[in-house]
């Protein structure tokens, strides 16, 4: 684990941004994927608002999977070959093991928030799930702060249970072909080791991505790519290794 600053986090920014436009098509290639989940969020807090936080633990789920490919991107760039938008669609391949396993954590993850907010809403709205407009109505109205607070604090939770299992665990596999276990474990020690840096980076992500949705989720098509790439970078500055890759991962060929 290495020692961290407030100063990394923008240091970690400022590489993904050199890394996307070194490689413009693939960024835009995964910023439109970024943006269609959103566009599928927006439309189902329209007609569905209680389950906004189901489908947003599902994008929790997928995005690191999407961003693995821009991972790829900027390893290969790191170690000097150029990046490929065949080798990042495919990266995932020799490490379907590794990432199967991760992906059944992450679902029973999505399967509790999924649970847990709903009982939120049974709780607070006995008489029914309410409206999109209901729901704005409930967050805005200071009759129900008890509802806002609980809803934020178990979102919260679960949010912070996500960060910490993918923060670098996705990245590693990709780089290290480790086991998903350990590959969590390492994630939850990085946050853990360096707790006000790794909280100031989430805060981060989290900013941009609100700044994003604010555009119909079409500014995700920017900084969507933009995050997958300074989160490679974000791994390779919290976590060194006293040994070489090993030979079921090696560098990327040209």
């Amino acid at each position: 684990m290495q020692p961290l600053g407030l100063g990394d986090p923008l240091r970690w920014l400022l590489k993904g941004a050199k890394d996307g436009l070194a490689a413009p098509v693939i960024a835009l290639f995964y910023g439109v994927c970024f943006w269609c989940m959103a566009a599928v969020l927006i439309g189902v807090f329209r007609n569905k608002p209680e389950y906004v936080m189901s489908i947003a633990s599902g994008c929790l789920l997928v995005g690191p999977f999407l961003a693995m490919g821009l991972y790829e991107a900027s390893r290969r760039r790191e170690a000097g070959v150029r990046p490929a938008l065949g080798a990042s669609l495919t990266c995932w391949d020799k490490h379907i093991r590794s990432m199967g396993m991760l992906v059944m954590v992450l679902i029973v993850l999505e399967l509790l928030w999924g649970r847990a907010s709903l009982v939120v809403f049974a709780v607070f709205f006995n008489t029914g799930m309410p409206s999109t407009a209901g729901v704005l109505e409930a967050i805005f109205n200071p009759e129900n702060m008890e509802f806002v607070l609980v809803y934020l604090a178990v979102g919260g939770l679960f949010a912070m249970l996500v960060y910490s299992t993918t923060v670098v665990s996705i990245p590693m596999i990709l780089d290290r072909d480790t086991d998903a276990i350990s590959a969590a474990i390492t994630s939850i020690r990085v946050v853990f080791a360096n707790p006000i840096t790794m909280l100031w980076w989430g805060f981060l992500i989290t900013l941009l991505i609100a700044v994003a949705l604010l555009t119909w989720g079409l500014g995700l098509i920017v900084v969507g790519p933009w995050l997958g790439h300074a989160s490679w970078h974000a791994y390779r500055g919290t976590v060194r290794w006293s040994e070489p890759p090993s030979a079921a991962a090696p560098p990327p060929e040209a």
